[in-house]
């Protein structure tokens, strides 16, 4: 695409955004990543056809902006949730490396052709004896001062400083001349929205990648902007979010743009800056609008070398060393999966690498829900209410009674370990068990399939001669099921039910000592005379 169309892209969009956003510091725009699936879903399409090309973006970009719309009209912004703390550190330390490495060729003056993390570090380790030595000077002198800026003075803007002298450098010292490469010139006014129809399975193909484009790119902007709102203790809505991305890719696609989302290197500089609200885009488009009308020359004479130094510095600080170390020190199973999202990142790629932080999170979460902590009660001295023996050793248990809890809701993919650990707490019983009570209060869901098991479960500890009961079960678990069949058929499974878990002792107390007066009243003898019995 023309270099003014990346431009278009990275101005109208921020006006939308401010206007919608919950994030106070994520900037949207252009991203490689997303840019990159857009290549590969209009190649095919414009067949080679640059005119094609430039007409089937706008529209791709206009259904992406719909797409989004319409899954925040659907609330769909919970997908979010699944992105934890260890899943969005990892995910933002492997972005940091990426633009890392992706800016060094620009800041030292080597050449570079690979797009691979692996890859960039093996070119700088080969092309690094060819950098050019006047950009790589006034690329390393930006850094140093860029670093220097953000310690010493952290209120002067450092990333404007820092390309403000990067144009007084080309300037005064020729350095275009010297091989510097700067921006070059481009075309100035703003953007006529081309309209042209194609046919319906274009329209097909459009949508169906569109639809990939809005997950991908909405993950990987919720990492970006979760990351920066955790950094700045607020919390971001997902759902106005997916809308303030629908606003801004409709912008964008008014414009001729491409499709965009919250941008890892631009969100960095802004946080670095100490961006604080959306303001900030405002300023920012406005700024970006001024000089593509009226300052033409002076952005031409922007070195590639300044603005990779601004990134690279902002990338930096972007990579969260303290986060990882803390993640580590609190849980190394945590701590790993963070780092494996890191490698994820830096291996697969960045698109790979969002979905499979994705995947790793859902991974997670059944992994904690399926193989939860459970717990065998008893009573403690001075303690109210029922405790794990496990926690309180000399918790005392009533002989003959277990009661079980399992912190987790029950559904078809963890009630067979529920039964298990069930199984091996009643076999690990000091005393035979004959009432197993489940202390239900943790459990908020329960599906068919568990409920199924739980009533082939009762049946196998009745032919054991072990009663099974629930306690302190929530009216609202019967809400899962249709009212009629909880009506005609849960009574009839035959489960023992007591509100609390005191009335469960107390009704296995009354059952004990009913049961101890049946074994001490007289029998019929053979002959039909009462049989004597010992007092």
């Amino acid at each position: 695409m023309p270099a003014i169309i990346g431009i278009y892209s990275a101005i109208f969009p921020l006006f939308a955004y401010a206007l919608f956003g919950s994030s106070r510091q994520l900037i949207v725009g252009p991203d490689a990543a997303t840019c990159l699936l857009v290549a590969a879903s209009l190649a095919p399409l414009a067949a080679g056809d640059p005119e094609r090309y430039l007409a089937l973006l706008p529209v791709f970009t206009l259904m992406t902006g719909v797409l989004y719309l319409l899954a925040g009209a659907a609330r769909l912004g919970f997908i979010a949730a699944f992105l934890s703390q260890p899943i969005l550190t990892g995910y933002l330390n492997g972005i940091a490396l990426i633009i890392l490495a992706g800016q060094l060729p620009k800041l030292l003056g080597y050449p570079s052709a690979a797009k691979e993390f692996v890859l960039q570090l093996r070119e700088l380790v080969e092309h690094m004896g060819q950098s050019h030595p006047p950009t790589a000077l006034l690329g390393l002198i930006l850094v140093a001062g860029l670093l220097v800026l953000g310690r010493v003075a952290p209120a002067v803007p450092s990333a404007l400083v820092a390309v403000v002298a990067g144009i007084g450098a080309v300037a005064f010292f020729d350095l275009q001349t010297l091989g510097v490469a700067v921006t070059g010139a481009l075309p100035g006014g703003l953007p006529v929205p081309p309209i042209e129809v194609f046919e319906p399975a274009v329209y097909r193909n459009l949508l169906d990648d569109a639809a990939a484009i809005v997950l991908i790119s909405f993950a990987g902007g919720m990492l970006t902007a979760k990351s920066f709102a955790r950094r700045n203790h607020y919390e971001i809505d997902a759902n106005q979010e997916l809308i303030a991305l629908g606003a801004s890719n409709l912008a964008s696609g008014l414009a001729q743009g491409f499709p965009v989302t919250g941008t890892d290197s631009r969100t960095a500089v802004n946080n670095t800056g100490g961006g604080k609200s959306q303001l900030v885009s405002i300023v920012a488009a406005a700024a970006m609008l001024f000089v593509l009308l009226f300052l033409k020359a002076a952005l031409a004479l922007v070195p590639t070398a300044a603005l990779a130094a601004v990134v690279f510095v902002s990338a930096i600080s972007l990579f969260d060393v303290a986060g990882l170390r803390d993640l580590v020190r609190m849980s190394w199973r945590e701590g790993l999966l963070s780092i494996g999202t890191t490698l994820g990142v830096l291996v697969l790629g960045v698109l790979p690498g969002v979905m499979l932080a994705v995947a790793l999170s859902l991974a997670w979460l059944l992994m904690v829900a399926s193989r939860p902590q459970d717990a065998v009660l008893g009573r403690v001295s001075g303690l109210p209410g029922f405790h794990s023996v496990a926690d309180y050793p000399k918790a005392t248990t009533v002989p003959g009674l277990l009661l079980y809890r399992f912190e987790a809701d029950l559904v078809f993919f963890n009630i067979d370990y529920f039964a298990e650990r069930l199984r091996a707490a009643i076999a690990a019983s000091k005393t035979p068990v004959e009432w197993a009570i489940i202390d239900a209060s943790p459990i908020n869901w329960i599906d068919a399939t568990a409920l199924q098991r739980l009533h082939e479960l009762r049946s196998e500890l009745a032919a054991r001669e072990i009663t099974l009961g629930v306690a302190r079960a929530k009216l609202s678990l019967n809400r899962a099921f249709n009212p009629r069949w909880v009506a005609e058929r849960l009574p009839a499974m035959g489960f023992r039910r007591f509100p609390t878990l005191k009335a469960a002792v107390h009704a296995f107390e009354r059952h004990k000592l009913g049961t101890a007066a049946d074994q001490a009243a007289p029998h019929p003898s053979p002959t039909g005379t009462k049989a004597d019995h010992p007092v």
